[in-house]
């Protein structure tokens, strides 16, 4: 990690920027796209994440949109930076010193360490359900840029990278924008909880986020289909409203388990496995420009290995649909058993990619791109 480090800023400085290739991020098949950066080897959705991951050989860098409470768009994984486990009734659950329990696979910044927040913690359903802790949307960006600084998400797994928490701010949508249009390489945005946010900016007077998003984007990459650019979502109406404003292509994110939040609002019982069906796929190609599948929806695991796989990406094909995959991570904890390497920190993720690739996926997300990387090679 000393040495990827180091050698950093050189890879930066001397890698083609998009106006010397003439070729254009979104023009490469498959797609290598660093799921919240190079997030296997740093604290994810930070500048130092994107960066690594463009110096290793990313074609996308992704970042996950949430709002502060003016207004501004964040990079964070969930509304959340930093959240608590809570009782069964609710309540913050609290240890025998008094103070809340961390929740450890989901607590991305040091806000829970600073005093002078402790008395921003809270609990808010999100998605109908009570989640607890410190949310974006109760800082101002000032507040979250002065000295709110990003943590290890996955902090009881990836310990090496706990090295570099409270080191890096979090980044705002321009931030990573004018990093990714220096080095050429695409901008792959998701909104994270749509309604939930929407619900916000109507309280708080504020434009949604999907117009303040399209700002940027429109400003930065113009109004075309051709640009960098997908815009993904797990929800279904707000990529509907933004195909009314945009001609930049969306993705319908589709999980292996659940339903859309805003479905269920609806009253439509339509699930993720539903959405992957032939029906479902005539019905996301009336708004969308592909899916972001969940692996498990592609090769479905049978007894703890790659099982057989389905029609999907043949499926999303046939109607015009790209088929990009989630999520692709090197810890043996996260792979089949087939490509777990006993006594090693890391498996065959190359392995198990290229079983994916083979059926014609378009794109992929991966924690680790410079593994990603390799596996396209010849």
């Amino acid at each position: 990690m000393k040495t990827l480090l180091a050698t950093l800023a050189i890879v930066l400085s001397t890698s083609p920027t998009l106006a010397q290739t003439g070729l254009p991020a979104a023009a490469k098949s498959p797609l290598l796209i660093a799921h919240r950066g190079a997030s296997g080897y740093l604290p994810e959705h930070t500048l130092a994440a994107y960066e690594l991951a463009i110096a290793q050989g990313a074609d996308y860098i992704e970042p996950d949109l949430v709002m502060s409470k003016d207004g501004v768009l964040l990079a964070r994984h969930e509304p959340l930076l930093a959240r608590v486990e809570l009782e069964a009734d609710g309540r913050i659950k609290r240890g025998a010193d008094g103070r809340p329990v961390l929740h450890r696979t989901d607590t991305s910044s040091n806000v829970w360490e600073l005093e002078k927040y402790a008395d921003r913690l809270t609990v808010k359903q999100v998605d109908g359900r009570p989640m607890g802790g410190w949310f974006a949307e109760d800082f101002t960006a000032a507040e979250i840029r002065a000295d709110i600084r990003a943590q290890e998400r996955l902090r009881d797994q990836r310990l090496a990278n706990k090295a570099h928490d409270n080191k890096y701010p979090i980044p705002t949508l321009q931030e990573v924008i004018a990093l990714a249009k220096t080095h050429g390489v695409g901008l792959y945005p998701e909104t994270k909880h749509p309604s939930y946010f929407k619900a916000f900016t109507e309280a708080a007077g504020l434009p949604r986020l999907e117009d303040r998003l399209l700002q940027a984007l429109h400003a930065a990459y113009g109004n075309t289909r051709e640009a960098p650019v997908f815009i993904q979502s797990f929800e279904v109406s707000n990529l509907q409203y933004l195909r009314g404003k945009t001609a930049i292509r969306l993705v319908q994110l589709l999980s292996a388990a659940g339903r859309p939040y805003d479905l269920s609002l609806a009253g439509d019982l339509r699930a993720y496995q539903d959405l992957a069906l032939p029906a479902g796929l005539d019905f996301i190609k009336t708004y969308a420009d592909g899916i972001g599948a969940h692996t498990n929806l592609v090769i479905p695991p049978a007894g703890g290995q790659l099982g057989t796989p389905t029609r999907l990406i043949a499926e999303a094909h046939a109607r015009g649909l790209l088929v990009h995959g989630w999520t692709f991570r090197a810890e043996n904890s996260f792979l089949p058993t087939e490509f777990r390497r006993e006594g090693q920190a890391l498996g065959d993720m190359a392995g198990q990619l290229k079983a994916f690739l083979a059926l014609g996926m378009d794109g992929f997300f991966t924690d680790q791109p410079d593994l990603g990387r390799a596996a396209l090679k010849p």
